[in-house]
């Protein structure tokens, strides 16, 4: 089989999509090596060469597909070619894009041509990374159970325990600085802890557009977008992995600090409760002094943060990209066998 995947997402530096993409194709050619997987995207070289390539959804994509003869299309970000001439399978990561239009102030098209590709039965088959998604995306789309699975994501190998010294005791938070992120809740609940405990706040990631700088304040660290090869010493040198977000449709970045053995505090996001599975200290994503409380705790009691350190590793044991790389590929073979006998 040649499946062709959608590599847009490898044009981000950084973030879920793009970890996603890279991870999945990586450990599909991986598990099997009898296939082919082509990435292909009008972002990314060899360009569109023509005007009809250029529309890209409507005809480029087609016209690639026969030119390097896939049999089967995979929307890693939630398109999938507009013509339905072979099977596809269309990755929904989560709906926030439908929820708040100010956590995706460029999402137009993906909120409009998106539930059309659904609705109109162009995806064959549709993964979600949790059952919080699959049953969110079965009562906002009205799909058929039938058609939709979930497939769990899973963090990289190289996200294992390392020896990290650092000079000053830190809080962490990992991924995209956006506004769905909860971001200056958790700065407010920091500086309520920090009267009591000297220990400092990093923000780690790419600053979306949209996401307002916070002031400059001591203790508040803004390093930017970290090199995924220092990623691990930074999770596992933190006091807690903290992550306040509203909103996820899986929360890849709780899963690798979880993997380097950090403790974790969350929210109670559905699809984050469904992956942490006990194995986090979750509070309300709108309670700052709860959050702040359990700031304080996670500062002053070392035994609670070791036992939460056990949690996230066992926990971390259950995700793999091995797996998911299997399930996907039955999800291939199965969005196949419906085409060809529609």
């Amino acid at each position: 089989m040649r499946v062709a995947l959608d590599a847009t997402p490898l044009t981000l530096s950084s973030g879920g999509l793009a970890r996603y993409t890279r991870e999945l194709s990586q450990a599909l050619a991986a598990q099997y090596p009898e296939d082919e997987y082509v990435l292909l995207s009008d972002q990314l070289p060899p360009w569109p060469r023509n005007a009809w390539e250029r529309r890209w959804w409507l005809w480029g994509v087609d016209r690639e597909m026969n030119r390097r003869r896939c049999d089967l299309f995979h929307g890693t970000n939630f398109s999938v070619p507009y013509l339905p001439r072979r099977p596809s399978v269309l990755t929904l990561h989560d709906l926030s894009p439908w929820m708040n239009q100010d956590w995706h102030h460029a999402a137009a098209r993906i909120r409009q041509r998106t539930p059309l590709l659904i609705g109109l039965g162009i995806a064959t088959l549709i993964i979600t990374p949790t059952e919080a998604i699959r049953d969110q995306a079965i009562e906002t789309f009205s799909i058929h159970p039938g058609r939709i699975v979930t497939i769990p994501e899973a963090a990289s190998a190289h996200f294992r325990p390392s020896a990290s010294s650092p000079s000053r005791p830190y809080f962490l938070f990992a991924g995209t600085l956006e506004p769905r992120k909860n971001l200056p809740l958790l700065i407010s609940a920091w500086r309520s802890a920090k009267e009591q405990f000297p220990v400092d706040l990093v923000l780690a990631g790419r600053r979306r557009a949209d996401f307002p700088e916070p002031p400059p304040e001591p203790g508040l660290r803004l390093p930017g977008e970290i090199p995924e090869r220092d990623l691990p010493a930074l999770y596992s040198g933190a006091l807690a992995f903290v992550y306040p977000s509203l909103y996820e449709g899986f929360g890849l970045p709780v899963l690798e600090a979880m993997q380097c053995g950090a403790p974790v505090i969350t929210s109670r996001d559905a699809a984050l409760t469904e992956v942490a599975r006990g194995a986090a200290l979750q509070v309300d994503s709108c309670d700052v002094r709860a959050w702040a409380e359990a700031l304080r705790m996670a500062a002053s009691s070392p035994e609670r943060m070791r036992m939460l350190r056990e949690k996230s590793l066992q926990r971390a044991q259950e995700f793999s990209w091995a797996r998911t790389a299997c399930r996907t590929k039955e999800v291939y073979q199965e969005a196949r066998r419906r085409f060809e006998s529609a």
